[in-house]
């Protein structure tokens, strides 16, 4: 008899859905900024998914920020000009 172990684990804290949200899709202008967390190819690899969002959506201005360091949050006069001058924010973590 073969049995399963099913890896989910119970969770410690509530789920709380995600629910900011911007629409893209039909706006007339939008600027999106793209936050590069520092590590190698982390712009490279925003300005693709940038170019690939415009191809969708050609409303889309694209502002590019980079925190330069991936070990450190974003700094307190960055958070503020995306807040400033960005209606939704794309921000890539890890490797």
């Amino acid at each position: 008899m073969t049995e399963y172990h099913n890896p989910e684990a119970q969770f410690a804290a509530a789920i709380t859905p995600y629910e900011l949200s911007a629409y893209i899709k039909g706006a007339s202008a939008i600027k999106v900024g793209f936050l590069a967390n520092g590590f190698p190819d982390s712009e490279s690899f925003l300005s693709e998914l940038a170019a690939a969002m415009q191809a969708i959506e050609l409303s889309i201005e694209v502002l590019a920020y980079n925190k330069g360091n991936p070990t450190v949050p974003a700094n307190e006069d960055m958070l503020a000009d995306i807040s400033q001058h960005c209606s939704a924010a794309v921000a890539v973590c890890g490797h």
